[in-house]
């Protein structure tokens, strides 16, 4: 059958369909995404601003279309960190209801890690043993960790990328590095200690356009070689890498391989939550997993067809 899953999150309102079936991998059909930044639309207060609600009325109606023509049966679409945090997020859903058709689903940070892990079990294999997750988003670092396809633990930080920028970027959109990594490592470090008595880990995998890009601009292979192309990230590499994003304006960033110019302003605090967590988890790298929040969202609902 086939099945569509909106994502909208901190950054991009996202539309995935896929040709998927009972005991197979969701077959990508067509993709569409809107860099809608939902985070940079909330208000003093809080709230979504209206602009903000008109936008995101406009993005789902949008995917709602494609998934008309493309055939989906079924559209599985859910909100993520920067909307289930806004005050008014009960009667901006209401509104995308009314106007789109469209429901959509709050997601919590644990539930997300959660699916995540699952796609990420699936991907790999029994043979991984066990696994540490980590998923960079734009408002949330979810970690997870365990054995089998339920992980033992997951968990939600709120210090994704474009938070972590919003938060320290001065007028000009610099970071102090070193006070960034102190306040990131101070907030792991409340958490960290539940994912490591999952270990130790046999194998630790990063998600998320995020480690995507930073692996991108490392050396590992483009999106264009296919998804089984193993690909990798040093935590070396991403340390040598810090200080010259720091040096950067966002321009630059964008002209780096893998990086959109509506994530190049937030890749420097990305590098340094990517780098934080994989020293907290004591890893020297990650494998860079095709796989993450949106086919874990598919592989559940398949598993309960």
């Amino acid at each position: 059958m086939r099945m569509g899953v909106l994502d909208v999150g901190s950054n991009t309102v996202h539309l995935l369909v896929v040709d998927a079936r009972l005991g197979g991998p969701p077959i990508p059909a067509a993709s569409h995404k809107n860099e809608l930044r939902l985070a940079e639309h909330l208000t003093a207060d809080g709230s979504l601003s209206t602009e903000g609600a008109d936008k995101l009325v406009e993005a789902v109606t949008s995917c709602r279309e494609l998934a008309e023509d493309t055939g989906c049966a079924e559209v599985l679409a859910f909100v993520t960190s920067a909307l289930r945090e806004a005050s008014n997020c009960d009667e901006v859903l209401a509104r995308v209801l009314a106007e789109t058709g469209q429901e959509l689903e709050i997601l919590s940070g644990g539930d997300e890690a959660r699916m995540t892990f699952l796609a990420v079990r699936r991907w790999y294999g029994w043979s991984a043993g066990t696994l540490a997750v980590l998923d960079i988003g734009g408002g949330s670092l979810e970690l997870s960790a365990g054995r089998e396809e339920a992980p033992e633990v997951a968990l939600s930080v709120p210090v994704g990328a474009g938070r972590v920028h919003r938060t320290y970027a001065d007028a000009k959109g610099r970071l102090d590095v070193p006070k960034v990594r102190k306040a990131i490592r101070a907030q792991l470090g409340e958490v960290i200690g539940d994912v490591l008595r999952c270990g130790p880990f046999e194998k630790v995998v990063a998600t998320s356009k995020t480690f995507r890009s930073l692996g991108r601009i490392a050396g590992s292979a483009p999106s264009s070689a296919g998804p089984y192309v193993p690909r990798t990230l040093k935590r070396a590499a991403v340390a040598e890498w810090i200080p010259k994003l720091a040096e950067m304006v966002p321009a630059d960033r964008a002209q780096l391989p893998g990086v959109s110019v509506g994530r190049a302003p937030q890749l420097l605090a990305g590098a340094i939550v990517a780098e934080s967590a994989m020293e907290m988890v004591g890893v020297d790298k990650v494998d860079l997993c095709p796989w993450a929040l949106r086919e874990g969202l598919l592989l559940d609902r398949l598993d309960r067809l």
